[in-house]
């Protein structure tokens, strides 16, 4: 199932664009003769103040709230996921963030049942104990009703489990009953879905995963289109100081590039191994919302601009899995996901509420061919 394609009408008149010329283009300045396509990271923590007017005089006066490569970044990112956006130290660090810049003690806020485990852990170790009401709902449902709800966070496509959640249907739940909706938008990338175009107030995301696809940062990011919310967001970044530094901020921009590309085949390489691993009596469990036949297909071909290329199947013990990694030669016993590499790793290890033999694999961008001859491989030696 390859991704469809996709344009984006641009501001201030200009034609609709694909994907591939958005990443490439997103966040650059305008041409000047002699500079480079992308200017290099800018080292500093102080700057050089105006003597009269100080911080006023310039848009650089402190490195914790002002750096102009990480500005840049916040431009490519906020153009491609359709709103304003402040980048983070890490995708844990945006996430919380957002959570603790929004609710106060007495509000409720409902987070995902079966997301990433390191959110609902500081959900009811720290939220809770600041006197938030934390409630867990799974991604698909069934959902509390809404009425005193603060925020409502979902993970889609859910990490590890892959399930999708129809976005406008919750969205217009959530803003009957006059709460704020935030999407986790790790997994798909804002290629794969913009939830602010179905109706989303907030977007949050680790851009340590496939939004820049090279294992070699941490980033977490916060988009959306209320002022107030951004005002909010960034107020609590300057005042905690979670920012990434500039060399991170530039690796990441320079990543974006390729992400169209990137994401292309590792959905190529996803297909390919789902429908390897649907034919496998020794493979129970299989997700891969690409698939007619996986639970989330209805909603998925209907919202996602291309299905991510993660997949999770289950290999019925730890010793199997330990097994099937130790005999891949491609695909690397690993954490994260959305890398150039094929990974993979077993999530119970991590404190995901799984089975001892779930397995969360994440295609990289190696040939299609030869990884699914190397899956073969590792599964008949782990027999």
């Amino acid at each position: 199932m390859s991704e469809r394609e996709f344009s984006s009408p641009e501001p201030h008149g200009h034609p609709a664009q694909g994907d591939g010329t958005r990443c490439v283009h997103a966040g650059l300045p305008e041409p000047t003769p002699g500079a480079p396509f992308l200017p290099g990271p800018v080292f500093a923590a102080p700057y050089h103040l105006d003597p009269w007017q100080g911080p006023a005089a310039a848009p650089n006066g402190y490195g914790r709230p002002d750096n102009p490569t990480r500005r840049l970044l916040e431009a490519a990112v906020g153009e491609l996921e359709g709103g304003d956006c402040r980048v983070f130290a890490s995708g844990q660090a945006a996430i919380t963030g957002l959570l603790q810049a929004v609710l106060r003690p007495g509000d409720v806020v409902v987070l995902p049942a079966d997301g990433y485990f390191p959110v609902r852990a500081f959900a009811t170790d720290t939220l809770a104990g600041n006197g938030v009401r934390v409630v867990f709902a799974p991604t698909v449902g069934p959902y509390p009703e809404f009425d005193g709800v603060r925020l409502v966070l979902v993970e889609t496509p859910a990490n590890p489990g892959l399930d999708v959640v129809d976005l406008p249907a919750l969205a217009e739940r959530a803003h009957a009953a006059g709460a704020l909706l935030a999407v986790d938008n790790t997994t798909a990338t804002p290629l794969g879905q913009r939830p602010l175009d179905l109706g989303a107030d907030v977007v949050v995301a680790s851009g340590t995963k496939a939004l820049t696809g090279h294992s070699d940062l941490l980033l977490g990011y916060v988009a959306t289109r209320s002022p107030e919310l951004l005002s909010t967001v960034t107020a609590w970044r300057t005042a905690t100081g979670a920012v990434p530094g500039a060399f991170d901020a530039w690796l990441a921009h320079r990543s974006l590039a390729t992400l169209d590309l990137r994401l292309a085949r590792q959905t190529a390489n996803a297909e390919a191994l789902a429908r390897l691993l649907a034919g496998r009596a020794d493979v129970a469990g299989l997700r891969w919302p690409g698939l007619p036949d996986d639970p989330a297909y209805p909603v998925a071909v209907r919202q996602l601009r291309r299905i991510p290329g993660v997949l999770c199947f289950d290999l019925g013990s730890a010793e199997r899995v330990a097994r099937f990694l130790d005999a891949a030669r491609l695909v690397v016993a690993a954490t994260s996901f959305g890398g150039l590499h094929t990974t993979a790793d077993r999530r119970a290890q991590w404190g995901d509420d799984t089975t001892p033999g779930f397995v969360r694999l994440s295609c990289g961008v190696e040939d299609p061919v030869d990884l699914v001859a190397d899956v073969i491989a590792a599964l008949d030696a782990a027999a």
